[in-house]
């Protein structure tokens, strides 16, 4: 009978959630795994497959404990990997003891920004269940779960301000396809993967408007820029943006067929409402979310961020895209 006991155990049920979980399978004996989904869980323990998210991945039933009884799955874990969207965080949390999460490490691989709080994960993990930040991390690409699941060489930055907790999560997640790096840059990787969805739908939706090649090179080549002036603002600390972690990050989310926040923005330029790209996606943008989030935290900072502007008048003061975008265009260099 297999142990109850997790090394690490995964909160959330969508792809990136199942992405991970697939990688700790490589190196460890034993994985917990906490969905909402009843019906998911049950399908995942007679199928060994998740029902809606990469279905091409193939579970060891006998090296993941899924349940959707998360003050178990938490109980019977060291150490808590956050994957779920930022927008369900306080819902999934709201109801759960605080002391359960005392003496745990906490990292997050959430990718967005608690839109209650305007908080990156990090602070809410630390505010919510009075987690050192020494003991709090995240875990960021450039990596899509969906070339995980292929099993494409991919590569993961672990951020935490303990290295020697840094370094034994980057082992853990270390495999054939999986290589990883450490950072001490806890603030300015997770600000750097909130922004860098906003700029992948500001790419979205100008490859919508039929904008090229030539413009999306400038177009990131400004964002890159916002994301250092911003990051350097919040917490200035050294470091090198054209790292994996920040310029990497960004590339893929702004450029791949898998970002999610590409997609919800090119049906954005083609004309689609907020909604009805929300409905017909049946998944999470996290930019949507991001980006009104940034601009009221900016507004402490007040850094020139023109794109992230734009993409906020298009999504929320339901500005034109055309007219909004040709507005940037004079803004970008």
């Amino acid at each position: 009978m297999k142990s109850s006991k997790n090394k690490i155990a995964v909160i959330g049920g969508g792809s990136w959630a199942t992405a991970l979980v697939k990688i700790l399978c490589n190196n460890l004996d034993q994985v917990g795994w906490w969905m909402r989904n009843e019906n998911a869980v049950s399908h995942i323990l007679q199928y060994k497959h998740n029902p809606r998210y990469l279905q091409s991945v193939e579970f060891n039933l006998d090296k993941i404990n899924v349940s959707t009884d998360l003050e178990q799955v938490v109980r019977d874990s060291e150490i808590i990997l956050i994957a779920s969207p930022s927008a369900f965080l306080t819902k999934i949390f709201e109801d759960f003891p605080q002391s359960l999460m005392e003496g745990k490490t906490v990292f997050s691989a959430v990718k967005g920004i608690v839109p209650e709080f305007n908080a990156i994960p990090a602070r809410f993990i630390h505010k919510t269940f009075d987690t050192p930040y020494d003991q709090i991390g995240i875990i960021c690409g450039p990596c899509h779960a969906e070339e995980v699941a292929l099993e494409r060489l991919s590569y993961l930055t672990v951020a935490c301000q303990d290295e020697e907790i840094a370094e034994e999560i980057a082992e853990i997640f270390s495999c054939r396809y999986i290589k990883t790096t450490i950072s001490d840059d806890l603030f300015g990787t997770e600000l750097s993967a909130v922004l860098k969805n906003v700029y992948s739908i500001a790419s979205g939706i100008c490859s919508g408007l039929g904008y090229g090649d030539n413009f999306q090179a400038v177009l990131i080549s400004n964002a890159i820029q916002e994301i250092e002036n911003f990051i350097d603002e919040v917490s200035p600390i050294h470091r090198d943006v054209k790292t994996s972690a920040y310029l990497g990050d960004l590339l893929v989310t702004a450029y791949s067929k898998f970002s999610r926040n590409r997609t919800f923005g090119f049906m954005i330029g083609k004309g689609y409402s907020v909604k009805t790209a929300q409905m017909e996606m049946d998944m999470i943008a996290e930019g949507y979310y991001a980006v009104r989030s940034v601009m009221e935290i900016n507004k402490k900072f007040e850094v020139e961020m023109p794109i992230v502007e734009a993409v906020n008048n298009i999504l929320y003061e339901k500005i034109s895209p055309v007219i909004e975008m040709k507005i940037l265009t004079d803004k970008l260099s």
